[in-house]
């Protein structure tokens, strides 16, 4: 039953997806008139589609389906409400949301939307690097694709701080693959660091990836490569002042320079610069005061474009 918060409906919706199935989560206002492109919104690691919504209406992409948008959260396989849940002998990894689920959706969307050719891409964290490989490497999203907002996003780590160490050294890249060991996947909701848990083969990918090269662990594709020649749509890049190891403000530069994109605007949240917080990796879009700070900028930005 589609659940009504103030102008807005939002409803689930599932997608069948290898033995289950992928959930997508609907938003959109009462009377949509279906000529405005739709937005696709993508979490990151140890996340869920939750980080863009609530029940209760709050959160970016209900703010923006109060603005006229329909806006679709989709939660990667095992995450959220899809199906199958991870468990220890779950073998999806990031190549799978790249090569298979990011284009399932999207033609979904663009099923359901016969008047619009194109979706706009939205990504918090490494959501954003996924996007970003699946644009890489299909010509067609390359079309098909509005837009690419990210918040947080970044492909390689390269600040040196203490919490820096603790945080990835330590717990992502050493600690991490231990308790995978045993368990057969990372229960990040037991142990209280994430928003959902992540697989064995997600896991090591993006340790991987974070420390190297930027290549396909199933068939070594290389987006570095194939970065270099994308014909990127218009872009923004967000991060967050007190953002200072998972999407620090010079990762999320140098991701911009490695892909080497033309039309992208680049915005640091900080009080420095107009904003009511120097926000940090979660609390760019979870932060209550959102609303009244850059979620306007944001909403500007899509009906402008």
């Amino acid at each position: 039953m589609p659940i009504l918060t103030t102008a807005i409906l939002q409803h689930s919706l599932f997608i069948p997806y290898r033995e289950g199935h992928l959930h997508v989560r609907h938003i959109h206002p009462q009377a949509p008139h279906g000529a405005t492109i739709p937005i696709l919104m993508l979490h990151g690691a140890m996340s869920n589609g939750r980080v863009f919504y609530s029940e209760s209406g709050r959160g970016l992409a209900c703010f923006l389906a109060n603005a006229g948008f329909d806006v679709y959260v989709m939660d990667t396989a095992g995450r959220g409400l899809s199906e199958p849940k991870i468990h220890r002998d779950f073998a999806l990894g990031q190549g799978e949301v790249i090569r298979e689920q990011l284009p399932l959706v999207q033609q979904f969307i663009l099923q359901r939307h016969p008047l619009v050719s194109q979706v706009h891409w939205c990504a918090h964290s490494w959501g954003g690097v996924l996007m970003a490989s699946s644009l890489a490497r299909f010509a067609e999203l390359q079309t098909s694709v509005a837009s690419l907002l990210t918040f947080g996003s970044k492909r390689t780590i390269k600040v040196r701080s203490l919490k820096k160490w603790l945080m990835v050294d330590f717990f992502w890249n050493r600690l991490a693959p231990y308790l995978v060991q045993r368990q057969g996947y990372l229960d990040a909701n037991r142990l209280r660091v994430g928003m959902d848990n992540e697989s064995r083969a997600s896991l090591l990918q993006t340790i991987d990836w974070v420390k190297g090269e930027w290549v396909d662990h199933d068939d070594d594709f290389d987006y570095a490569s194939a970065a270099r020649q994308t014909q990127w749509p218009t872009s923004w890049f967000i991060a967050g002042k007190n953002d200072r190891v998972l999407g620090n403000p010079s990762d999320v530069r140098d991701m911009i320079a490695e892909c080497g994109f033309k039309q992208v605007k680049y915005t640091l949240l900080s009080k420095a610069q107009g904003n009511l917080f120097d926000y940090d990796h979660a609390g760019m879009l979870t932060n209550k005061q959102a609303e009244q700070d850059h979620f306007v900028a944001i909403k500007q930005w899509y009906l402008a474009l």
